[in-house]
C-alpha cells in the first residue's frame, strides 16, 4: 500500500529495462543498491486497496492525490484467506525482477502502514483467521513472504524494515515491544535453521511518529530500542530523524551497524562526503518530496561549492 501517484513499479518488462539504468549509474559511481518492496494503494481497474482489514482508515490521514491534492483514504478490502498466497507470489516476482534489474537486493517494508505492518498490528488487523488474533498469526504473512524472496534471489540479498512505534495510517499496536521482539524471534529462528543470514534489519526510530503513551521520554526510547538491537542476531540498521552526529554516536555505541539517512540524502546528492568533511548542508524542501517532476525536488538540489550553493539560501547546519 503506497500513498502518492506516480509511484515506479517492477513489474513489467518495461519497467524493469528502465531501473537498469538508475541501478548502472549507482553501480558506475561504486555504490549498492536495494530495492524497497510494497503494494500500492492504486488498485488495477480502479479497484480497493487491499488490506488485512475492511475497516476504513480515519479521516485524520489524507492519501495524495494525482493531481496534487489530498483526499480521504478509499474504504480498504480484507484479503481473503486463499487470496494471500497470489500477494506473496507478487512480492517474489519483485523480488527476481529486481535481480534482473540489476539490483544487489531488496527490502520488504513491512513498516510505516504499508501491507505488511497492516497485518502485523493488532490496531488495523482484524482478522480472524490464520493470519490475524495472536501475535504468532499476525507474524505468518510476514515470514511467508521472506520464506519466498530468500528461496528465490538469495537470503544475502533480503532485509526487512521495520517500525515498532508508528501510527501512520492508523497503524498501531497494543505492545509495540512485545510485537517486535517477537519478528525479532522469528527472524533470528529463520536464519538459525536455514543456515543462513538476511542482508540487514532496518528498524525505524520511535522518534519519527512518536507515541508517548506507548514509549514515553527519550532515554525509554533509546532503552526500546537498543532491546531491539540486543534481541537481533544479525545486521541492525536505524533510520529516522539522525544527524551526522547523532549517527556517529549510535554506531561507536553498538546502537546500530548502519545508519540510514533519507531526507538529507535527497537534498544532498554528495551527503558522504558532506559528512567526511563536516560541511553544511542543503534544505530539503518536504513538498516536493511527493512528485513526479522529473527534475524539482529530486535532482535540482546543489553539489557542494556548486554555483549558486550559497550560505543564506540553501545551506544550514541543521534539517527540521
Amino acid at each position: 500500500m503506497y500513498r502518492s501517484p506516480h509511484v515506479p513499479g517492477i513489474y513489467t518488462e518495461e519497467q524493469i529495462e528502465a531501473w537498469k539504468k538508475v541501478v548502472d549509474a549507482v553501480h558506475a559511481k561504486g555504490g549498492l543498491i536495494f530495492c524497497q518492496l510494497c503494494l500500492l494503494v492504486y488498485q488495477p481497474g480502479g479497484g480497493a486497496p487491499i488490506s488485512s482489514t475492511s475497516r476504513s482508515i480515519s479521516e485524520n490521514w489524507k492519501i495524495l492525490m494525482p493531481d496534487g491534492t489530498e483526499d480521504n483514504f478509499s474504504s480498504p478490502r480484507g484479503l481473503d484467506t486463499c487470496e494471500i498466497p497470489m500477494v506473496v507470489e507478487q512480492f517474489r516476482r519483485a523480488a527476481i525482477n529486481s535481480i534482473r534489474a540489476g539490483f544487489n537486493g531488496i527490502e520488504l517494508h513491512a513498516a510505516h502502514g504499508y501491507l505488511i505492518d497492516q497485518f502485523l498490528k493488532d490496531g488495523v488487523n482484524d482478522r480472524t483467521d490464520e493470519y490475524g488474533g495472536s501475535i504468532e498469526n499476525r507474524c505468518r504473512f510476514l515470514m511467508e513472504i521472506i520464506r519466498a524472496v530468500v528461496v528465490a534471489i538469495g537470503s544475502d540479498r533480503v532485509a526487512v524494515r521495520i517500525s515498532p512505534v508508528s501510527n501512520y495510517v492508523d497503524a498501531m499496536d497494543s505492545d509495540p515491544l512485545n510485537l517486535r521482539l517477537t519478528v525479532i524471534e522469528k527472524l533470528n529462528t529463520f536464519q538459525a535453521d536455514m543456515g543462513l543470514k538476511l542482508a540487514y534489519l532496518h528498524v525505524t526510530q520511535p522518534r519519527v511518529t512518536p507515541s508517548p503513551e506507548q514509549i514515553g521520554t527519550e532515554d525509554e526510547e533509546a532503552k526500546f530500542m537498543q532491546t531491539l538491537r540486543r534481541a537481533y542476531q544479525g545486521t541492525f540498521m536505524s533510520a529516522g530523524g539522525f544527524t551526522r552526529e547523532l549517527g556517529m554516536k549510535a554506531v561507536t555505541d553498538g546502537d546500530a551497524d548502519l545508519i540510514s539517512y533519507g531526507r538529507i540524502f535527497i537534498s544532498n546528492p554528495d551527503l558522504v562526503y558532506r559528512f567526511k568533511i563536516d560541511a553544511p548542508l542543503n534544505k530539503y524542501v518536504r513538498e516536493t518530496f511527493y512528485t513526479h517532476d522529473p527534475v524539482v525536488g529530486y535532482t535540482d538540489y546543489p553539489f557542494l561549492n556548486q554555483e549558486g550553493n550559497d550560505k543564506d539560501s540553501h545551506m544550514t547546519k541543521v534539517y527540521s
